[in-house]
């Protein structure tokens, strides 16, 4: 079982009624024992993708399988290895955070209390008020808990963090890492670019229900392009740095230069700015966030 993927797609697609396509032809591998993040805006196809992998849509095309079975003909028995959060939580409004807990836990039977009880703790859920008092974040504790609380081989996470502070948003990444650590497997799914570079070992980038994207994050950043900021003593010609391939000029401030350029194009560029007096060069990697946006612009001058 260890050499299987934790998910496997294969021309997994769906569309719905009226001609609307939320997913085409989606190839996709998850192996086990990582953090993958599915990153795209809302709308991209993030939420169908997951609703397929569950079994709680069914596709126009294709098939899925998590953990070796086939998502649609083992669905009872994936649902007792998988842990979900879902993006659009719903929980008993009536009920207090104990008694939401025990429901899911009696409807599950395999629980680890100890687990459940140090996850309670540890995110500070508050367990005896009627959840319709608690707010988005509290809120969210519960779906965390209720999502990791039975120990399951893949937790399949559809924007997690959500609502949660920055000390908890830190300790939930922390909480992937050890879940990882342990052989098991996180898919999760965000437009929240921080959040995916910040816990992802991996990443797939979707647009428009299309994979366009499949890379460690370390690599798509190396990919990325870079921010370059030359201070001269006198006003250059960006011109001449315009000209170098994949250099695009940014912004001309007197006697600043800032530009956006490949790791390629850096040689050049220093060569360029070597013929004339420098006061500084500055050179710094892009954010994920621009790296995904770059991914989404190549894409669309490709179509």
């Amino acid at each position: 079982m260890a050499d299987l993927p934790a998910i496997e797609t294969s021309g997994l697609s769906k569309t719905y009624r009226g001609g609307v396509r939320a997913l085409a032809g989606l190839d996709l591998r998850v192996e086990q024992g990582e953090v993958f993040g599915f990153l795209g805006p809302n709308g991209a196809g993030k939420s169908t993708t997951i609703r397929l992998l569950l079994d709680l849509i069914r596709p126009t095309a294709g098939r899925a399988t998590l953990l070796g079975r086939d998502s649609r003909v083992d669905g009872v028995e994936l649902r007792r290895r998988v842990g979900y959060l879902p993006g659009d939580l719903r929980l008993h409004d009536r009920l207090t955070g104990r008694q939401q807990l025990d429901s899911l836990a009696r409807l599950r039977r395999d629980v680890d209390t100890a687990l459940r009880d140090e996850l309670v703790e540890r995110f500070d859920v508050p367990l005896d008020r009627p959840i319709r008092e608690l707010s988005k974040g509290n809120r969210q504790k519960l779906g965390v808990v209720q999502a990791f609380m039975h120990r399951p081989e893949l937790l399949v996470l559809d924007e997690p963090t959500g609502g949660l502070d920055p000390f908890l948003q830190e300790e939930f990444r922390l909480l992937l890492r050890e879940t990882v650590a342990d052989g098991r497997t996180a898919f999760l799914s965000s437009h929240s670019l921080d959040e995916v570079q910040h816990a992802s070992d991996r990443v797939g980038i979707i647009r428009a229900g299309r994979l366009i994207d499949v890379d460690a994050v370390d690599s798509l950043r190396e990919r990325a392009l870079r921010h370059v900021q030359i201070t001269f003593t006198a006003s250059p010609d960006p011109g001449v740095f315009a000209a170098l391939d994949g250099v695009r000029v940014e912004q001309v401030d007197g006697r600043v230069l800032r530009l956006a350029a490949p790791a390629a194009a850096m040689d050049g560029i220093v060569k360029a700015a070597a013929r004339h007096e420098l006061v500084d060069l500055v050179s710094a990697p892009a954010e994920l966030e621009e790296i995904f946006l770059e991914l989404y612009r190549e894409v669309g001058d490709e179509r």
